[in-house]
């Protein structure tokens, strides 16, 4: 009996003893957790107002958290907003928590404002293989009094910068330096002991947001031209090819972030006008059935608009190679997209040659001789003869289909009968 009352006994010690484990396991990662860490900011691409806030937001917080070190990791050709950069230099200057800067992973830039940032810090590296420089204009569609150069890219070798090609590399290098803060002189300790030997202390990588990053997608002008682009593609769409709010949703999404790179970036007007030029002479001759010189002009336009969209002043000039692309996808949709849902549209038993004919409608743009217009709720293109002299809003009757077009016939009046 007394062999058998231990035994429980003994169970229940080691269960007991397994618990205190587990439950201490928790607690060291937390013990660890508290540990002052590094943030590491990395903010890539022209550096517009929500970039430079976050930045300098990251820094607030990381010394409210009591962090040891925020590193600035940066690759940026150019300055968008001045307040916020401003702002952020003298954050770096004179900030409340130990910031180093580090240009990379090659091949980075740092170029206008973005160049100067770095070497607001204390401690700034570059990865060899990145460029500095173009430091004018230091915030693009801007005009500073003070020149500050160099005005041409140079290569990291001739910074004057430390030489540090790994982000990991460059935060050993940093332990046991001394970093000047609006609270007095602060010796930074990135290394901690880890079982035999050392590593670094946490990191944190931080990022702006979702909405911020789909905001930025078009803060470069490619970008901000791509997404223009497509997104006038897809109303044309909407407009001719499917009917109210099938892919509006779509165009949205697309216009929304161009409107945000146009705002942002230094846009010539005159060179978005020629943009919609492009864009209008495309749509007009897809309404006129495929009129090539139509296309033609349309084309060369949007593909000299997207060339001269952005003043970038040699640090984010628009490519014609990488804008030669985004001309191309929307020619192809103009040409064979939607020429094709079109002709499938027509070719369904649903809404067939047989089922239009006879019914009624009402011309949505005015007829020379071809145009649109709305039956059974959606849109067609159609054609008429010229005497008919179809305005917007005409009444019409379908009399037949011929290939692609509805054939259409203005409605008379009982007195013009």
């Amino acid at each position: 009996m007394g062999r058998q009352s231990r035994r429980p006994n003994l169970v229940n010690v080691r269960r007991l003893a397994l618990l205190l484990i587990l439950l201490a396991v928790p607690a060291v990662a937390f013990a660890q957790g508290d540990e002052a860490g590094i943030d590491v900011v990395d903010v890539s691409g022209p550096l517009d107002r929500s970039a430079l806030d976050f930045m300098a937001d990251s820094i607030s917080r990381a010394a409210e958290k009591g962090q040891e070190l925020v590193l600035l990791q940066i690759n940026s050709k150019a300055v968008l907003d001045g307040p916020g950069f401003d702002s952020l230099l003298d954050l770096i200057a004179q900030p409340p928590v130990p910031v180093a800067t580090w240009v990379g992973p090659a091949p980075a830039s740092a170029f206008g404002g973005a160049e100067l940032l770095v070497r607001a810090a204390e401690h700034a590296a570059m990865a060899p293989g990145s460029m500095w420089g173009k430091t004018n204009p230091v915030v693009l569609g801007e005009e500073r009094t003070e020149v500050i150069g160099p005005n041409e890219a140079l290569l990291a070798s001739e910074s004057g910068l430390e030489p540090q090609p790994t982000l990991r590399q460059y935060l050993q290098e940093l332990d046991g330096r001394t970093f000047s803060t609006s609270a007095g002189p602060v010796v930074v300790s990135t290394i901690t002991e880890f079982g035999d030997g050392v590593t670094l202390k946490p990191v944190t990588f931080l990022k702006p947001g979702l909405i911020p990053r789909y905001f930025r997608l078009a803060v470069t002008p490619e970008a901000a031209f791509f997404f223009l682009v497509v997104g006038l593609s897809i109303v044309t769409f909407e407009f001719f090819a499917l009917g109210p709010g099938v892919a509006a949703g779509v165009a949205a999404l697309s216009l929304i972030p161009a409107g945000w790179g146009l705002v942002n970036l230094p846009t010539r007007s005159w060179a978005l006008l020629i943009v919609l030029s492009g864009w209008a002479l495309l749509t007009a001759a897809y309404q006129k059935g495929g009129f090539l010189s139509l296309t033609i002009s349309g084309t060369i336009l949007l593909q000299l608009g997207g060339m001269t969209l952005v003043d970038g002043r040699g640090q984010i000039d628009p490519s014609w190679w990488l804008v030669l692309p985004s001309v191309l996808a929307v020619l192809f949709f103009f040409v064979i997209a939607m020429p094709t849902v079109q002709r499938a549209r027509l070719s369904t038993q649903t809404i067939g040659r047989e089922s239009l004919i006879g019914q009624a409608g009402s011309a949505i743009v005015d007829f020379d001789p071809d145009g649109l217009v709305e039956v059974g709720g959606a849109r067609w293109r159609a054609t008429a003869h010229r005497e008919a002299a179809l305005r917007v809003g005409s009444p019409v009757v379908v009399t037949g289909v011929d290939g692609l077009y509805l054939e259409v016939e203005p409605v008379r009046s009982d007195r013009e009968k």
